[in-house]
């Protein structure tokens, strides 16, 4: 059986559900297919391991779908202040004290209540999948997966594994970093692995929900603190972030609860409060990956799907809300001008708009990466006044926050400086 749709969109994650979210607010008529189910929440359980730090950006697009209330109305956590240390401990260090490469960014330097807000993926993306559900003009195809895809002149279509077939005028392509519908479009990508792993921990400590999230910068990678809401009995969730190398992070996981959390309290920043509970644990590989091209004919890739960065500011699903917002824009507009949603024209003004960006992002997180990532004795020096030099200059501190937040859409020109003469950024 055929059924007939606008546009198909593949992959009802956070960024596949909030653009199907938005185009069907438009009235367009969308198929959302995702091999899972949708997302459960429950207040009485612990936090979800995977979280996001979602930018002021981000919250400005899902207010717009009408969503962000109800992500408010489960758990979501402000923060005010971002911190950045440099913790190598090395010979040059000495010739700076340690409060001199200590830089805050802090929303009331900005006129704003906050920087962000730290929400798990869960609530994020239970918010939008019910969002697009309770749309008529959106229809979910759950616990399927793509197994065929026709992506011809006139018309594109998909068929699922349990044999439906779907078609429309366009396909999206928003199933994460090893998409399917990318490979069935023959898009290929460029990839550099990280040499590091990162162990994300879901804690509780003792105290009141601290309103800074921070990063120490060790040779061996960052190691991060992103505060969740309170756990009663005065304590409070977090998660900590911790960069290593393979062998280091499966070291690690090995440990009984008691011992990693001895670990954690004496490797990471002594800022970080007094752990009472290990809730649970995970790694991943990281790596940076760019699509040859996000348009093929009649099918285009948002998200992971499109690019994946080193998530050591948790920039990677703000990217994918900024392309979701652009695509279903450019969307809108090929419809008002009676034109195919897969005219290539418009498909182009929305790769021209968004692979500029994602690719600052990727310079931005990979000029920190390498920056930080050394012993290195002229790099170390560089890094600590490069941070004792943004303490010491506001307007150069808070165009850093501004683009983090979404607000600016301009890397700071010494960042994109460094950032050129990193190594592979010339393929991306």
């Amino acid at each position: 059986m055929t059924q007939a749709f606008d546009i198909v969109i593949v992959g009802a994650g956070m960024v596949g559900a909030a653009l199907a979210t938005g185009l069907g607010r438009s009235g367009f008529r969308v198929a959302l297919v995702d091999r899972g189910s949708a997302p459960e929440f429950d207040p009485s359980l612990p936090p979800d391991i995977r979280v996001s730090a979602l930018s002021a950006g981000s919250e400005r697009y899902l207010n717009d779908l009408d969503v962000w209330p109800r992500m408010l109305a489960m758990r979501a956590t402000p923060y005010a202040r971002l911190a950045v240390w440099d913790e190598t401990r090395h010979p040059l260090s000495n010739l700076l004290p340690r409060k001199v490469a200590d830089v805050v960014f802090d929303a009331s330097n900005l006129s704003a209540r906050h920087l962000g807000h730290i929400v798990e993926n869960r609530i994020t993306q239970q918010a939008l999948w019910n969002s697009a559900a309770a749309l008529n003009s959106v229809s979910l195809f759950p616990d399927n997966a793509v197994s065929r895809l026709e992506n011809g002149n006139n018309h594109a279509a998909v068929t699922l594994e349990d044999g439906t077939e779907l078609e429309c005028q366009l396909v999206v392509g928003a199933d994460g970093a090893t998409s399917g519908v990318r490979e069935l479009a023959g898009i290929g990508v460029t990839r550099d692995q990280y040499q590091q792993q990162a162990m994300v921990i879901s804690v509780r400590y003792q105290g009141a929900v601290e309103d800074i999230t921070w990063q120490g910068f060790y040779p061996s990678g960052p190691r991060a603190f992103l505060p969740l809401h309170s756990a009663g009995n005065g304590e409070s969730w977090a998660s900590l972030v911790w960069y290593d190398s393979p062998e280091q992070l499966a070291r690690l996981k090995s440990l009984d609860d008691r011992a990693l959390m001895a670990e954690i309290q004496n490797a990471f920043p002594p800022e970080l409060p007094l752990l009472t509970h290990i809730e649970a644990k995970a790694s991943f590989p990281i790596a940076r990956q760019h699509a040859k091209t996000y348009v093929n004919n009649r099918v285009v890739l948002a998200g992971d799907a499109a690019h994946t960065i080193n998530p050591l500011a948790g920039q990677g699903v703000n990217l994918g809300f900024q392309d979701a917002l652009c695509l279903q824009t450019v969307i809108r507009e090929a419809k008002r001008a009676g034109c195919d949603l897969a005219d290539p024209a418009w498909l182009a003004k929305y790769e021209q708009q968004r692979r500029p960006a994602n690719r600052r992002m990727m310079m931005a997180m990979d000029v920190f990466y390498h920056l930080f990532s050394n012993r290195t004795p002229p790099l170390h020096l560089l890094r600590n006044l490069g941070l004792g030099a943004a303490k010491a200059m506001p307007f150069a501190r808070n165009r850093v926050a501004k683009y983090a937040m979404g607000i600016d859409d301009e890397l700071p020109p010494l960042i994109r400086q460094l950032a050129e003469r990193l190594p592979g950024m010339k393929q991306l």
